[in-house]
């Protein structure tokens, strides 16, 4: 009797683990679901998005895939949501450290973010702000 019972213990405690991991949050579902188009890149107040600008590489679109993997622009790479889904880093090898940002806006049709990014020519960080629509 013993033994059942510390059986169905651990039947339900799996149980009740394994479906956990597999729910997927309200923010997982409205940042994985539409392909995004980039809708304002902006770098310290001012479009970076036109050719030879500091975003220039992240105009187009963004697909932030349910595995974790991606494409932002010309970029391909993983990202991850951190700090209880307050913030996304991407990463790439494209890039010389991971692009840790806010997420100011995240609906069904809107995507906002913003970050900071080293300036190593005037030691100053660049401030970024990213717009994207749902396609």
């Amino acid at each position: 009797m013993k033994n059942l019972t510390l059986l169905f213990i651990f039947a339900v405690l799996f149980t009740t683990f394994s479906c956990n991991k597999d729910a997927e949050s309200e923010r997982f579902k409205l940042l994985t679901t539409p392909t995004w188009s980039s809708d304002s890149l902006l770098a310290n107040g001012a479009d970076a998005s036109g050719p030879g600008g500091f975003l220039e590489d992240f105009k187009g679109d963004a697909k932030f895939n349910k595995d974790g993997t991606g494409y932002f622009g010309i970029y391909e790479g993983t990202w991850r949501f951190a700090y209880d889904e307050t913030q996304i880093v991407i990463e790439t090898d494209s890039l010389p450290i991971p692009l840790t940002t806010q997420i100011a806006e995240l609906t069904a049709s809107s995507l906002k973010i913003t970050t900071s990014f080293p300036n190593i020519v005037t030691g100053i960080p660049i401030k970024i702000r990213m717009t994207f629509k749902a396609k």
